[in-house]
């Protein structure tokens, strides 16, 4: 699964490649906690690298399957 991540004040959005046996229910749980907390969002990718996000500063996260079609212009 694709989870694209924006982050407040940053250029680029951040993509990780997540594992398909993740759950979407799952990932928007972690990260309502992690909002609720103040904490960090950690995600760990399909290659096992865990990688943090301070939630207060998260724009948007959309959880969805890679796509395979290539995109011209703006989304």
């Amino acid at each position: 699964m694709e989870v694209r991540i924006g982050i407040v004040n940053a250029p680029a959005e951040v993509k990780v490649d997540m594992s398909d046996d993740e759950s979407v229910d799952s990932l928007k749980q972690r990260v309502e906690s992690a909002v609720a907390a103040g904490g960090l969002v950690w995600l760990t990718d399909q290659r096992g690298r865990e990688t943090g996000f301070p939630a207060e500063r998260l724009a948007y996260i959309e959880f969805g399957a890679p796509s395979d079609e290539t995109r011209i212009g703006f989304s």
